[in-house]
């Protein structure tokens, strides 16, 4: 057990956003390898953040997605705790986690290896400062949703089904975590979220959610989207990676959006923690590129 005295520096970073107050705010712990679960686990849940990563030491036999090859000296297997949980995958914190390593080594190309598998994030830094971070996700997939599934998640976010938009069928998408995709119809509709935390939770559980991703498109590359999340103590995410690259898989595969395509998440207005999110998707790729910025709070 690890020492209250000996424990790991734990930086604070906000991914997805250039202001500290803005974006989704993540734990980032750079040498985890003296932590247990569940010192982890204390971190995320003493934090109070949608989730944080641990690092926690470099990777053994770690292979590399096709054509993307692992930096020497910069492969790290990473870990993603909420505060009631650990998660498979979760792009923000891999934002944070890449600017914060970023600051220390100098931009360039990291490897991370996690659950979901393999994940590459270039980073690199702009003239006015600002450092980026683009992640590339596992191979996304699409799956069909129960109807009677989908009649209980209505159920616990309070929405009729006829605020939905019949050009995006609710489907489940994943890229390295599982999110209930549903389109709404109006923006008025998206920024009217008061759901049953508990009914929503234990349906997430049933079908292994991370997230439910709220969208609502505003032009043909345009979404603002929400991201409930109480399957990890959370009542909402305020800027969701790992759901923004699942949503890309998703329009893609469901022809909403052209093979070769950059969409703008924006997240968070709702919540006065305004970020943005660019994915980019490209033909004969079947992976999704999640980006945005990050910078260190406090």
């Amino acid at each position: 057990m690890t020492t209250t005295a000996s424990r790991p520096e734990v930086l604070r970073y906000t991914a997805f956003s250039t202001d500290p107050a803005g974006g989704n705010p993540a734990g980032v712990v750079l040498d985890a390898r003296a932590l247990d679960d569940g010192e982890m686990l204390a971190v995320a849940a003493d934090l109070g953040y949608s989730e944080s990563a641990f690092l926690t030491g470099p990777p053994e036999g770690l292979d590399a997605p096709e054509g993307l090859d692992g930096p020497e000296g910069r492969t790290y297997r990473i870990r993603y705790f909420s505060p009631k949980a650990e998660v498979p995958f979760c792009g923000h914190a891999t934002v944070a986690a890449a600017v914060a390593l970023a600051e220390r080594l100098g931009p360039g190309p990291l490897l991370f290896a996690t659950q979901a598998g393999p994940v590459p994030v270039d980073v690199t830094a702009e003239d006015d400062g600002t450092v980026r971070a683009t992640l590339t996700s596992v191979e996304p997939y699409v799956e069909e949703v129960a109807d009677a599934d989908l009649a209980e998640a209505l159920a616990a976010l309070d929405w009729p089904a006829a605020d939905l938009d019949p050009a995006f069928p609710p489907r489940i998408a994943y890229a390295g975590a599982r999110h209930l995709v549903l389109a709404a119809a109006t923006r008025a509709r998206l920024a009217d979220l008061a759901y049953d935390f508990a009914r929503l939770e234990a349906l997430m559980h049933r079908l292994d959610l991370t997230t439910v991703q709220l969208v609502w498109r505003e032009s043909p590359t345009l979404f603002h989207v929400r991201d409930p999340f109480p399957v990890g103590g959370v009542v909402e995410d305020p800027a969701t990676g790992a759901a923004a690259a699942a949503f890309g898989g998703y329009a893609r595969e469901l022809g909403l959006v052209p093979e070769d395509a950059v969409l703008t998440l924006r997240q968070g207005e709702d919540l006065g923690r305004p970020g943005e999110l660019t994915v980019a998707l490209r033909a004969g790729d079947p992976r999704v590129r999640v980006s945005g910025a990050g910078v260190r709070i406090g």
